[in-house]
């Protein structure tokens, strides 16, 4: 195809949008809701999402260990850990490490740190703290541990004083939260499924109007020979110019909102702002709503043309 042929099928595309401002304006209409929805589908996957990896990353076991314990028995059960399949690492707190910060934790409370001034020894012992693979994995770990009957100080007292650990009921509360992302995720699939359809229907009708209209030109067209690509071509050209502005339209939705929820999301889910991330990933969300703006808009003028003017 030439580049005059070319110019002529975007010039005339430019002039049906144009000319058929109602249909035009009826077609981007629906179309900005359906982008919004996919939109706003994208932006719930990220925040329930991101909840989800904060909680998996607060996941634990701390084992914190008598204030005699040896260390280097403390070191040799940090190693054995290390070397656990379920186990991804292990962190060590030494027992002063763990009262500096503690007084860095009540620094303003003079009465705590009056106290603990009185004691003069060390109250705190030292942490292991492990970072499992799997959520589930962790009652294993907690189970070895509380088998390590070796590890003591006269041979008979364990070193280890207590092993706090992501039980049951923070699994069961973990397991209710990926159940309701994951609903969340095909919900939001089928109503965009829906609106999808919606928008390729009511499209549909409209740019028919637009056709029709064009019959009698059409006509002539087929009569001198002209190609069926040729003739549908401007018509998908328009219904591309739908979905353009009807993503560009929704972008510019995007920002005040994600702005004004920024804050929120970030306090209440977890860490993820919604405008920082909007921002930062801009270029996907504009080819994701954009393009789909643009497929729809020539898919629903390539039916048209050719189902009901039967070139």
């Amino acid at each position: 195809m030439s580049w005059v042929t070319t110019k002529r099928i975007f010039r005339a595309g430019f002039l049906d949008f144009w000319r058929n401002g109602f249909v035009s304006l009826a077609s981007i209409l629906v179309m900005t809701v359906t982008l919004f929805v996919v939109g706003t589908t994208l932006f719930a996957g990220v925040i329930l999402g991101s909840t989800l990896s904060e909680l998996r990353d607060k996941a634990d076991v701390n084992v914190y260990f008598t204030t005699d314990a040896p260390e280097d028995q403390i070191l040799t059960l940090q190693k054995t850990l290390q070397a656990m399949p379920e186990v991804t690492s292990v962190t060590y707190v030494s027992a002063d490490d763990s009262l500096a910060a503690f007084r860095t934790r009540h620094q303003n409370d003079q009465l705590t740190l009056q106290a603990l001034d009185e004691l003069g020894d060390n109250p705190l012992g030292a942490v292991l703290t492990i970072k499992a693979k799997d959520i589930a994995q962790y009652d294993s770990i907690a189970n070895f541990l509380k088998q390590q009957q070796a590890l003591s100080t006269d041979g008979s007292a364990s070193i280890i004083d207590k092993v706090n650990y992501f039980d049951e009921q923070h699994r069961e509360a973990l397991a209710r939260l990926q159940s309701i992302t994951d609903s969340g995720q095909r919900l939001g699939l089928i109503m965009i499924a829906v609106l999808i359809l919606t928008t390729l229907a009511i499209s549909f009708n409209t740019l028919r109007l637009a056709i029709y209209t064009s019959r009698e030109e059409i006509h002539v067209m087929r009569l001198v020979g002209a190609g069926l690509f040729y003739i549908r071509a401007p018509f998908m050209v328009e219904g591309m110019l739908y979905g353009l502005v009807s993503g560009l339209i929704t972008l510019l939705m995007f920002y005040p909102l994600t702005y004004w929820l920024g804050n929120a999301t970030e306090n209440f889910f977890g860490g993820t702002n919604v405008f920082q991330y909007y921002l930062a990933h801009f270029p996907m969300f504009f080819l994701i709503i954009v393009g789909t703006g643009v497929v729809l808009g020539s898919i629903a003028s390539y039916l048209a043309v050719k189902r009901y003017l039967k070139i």
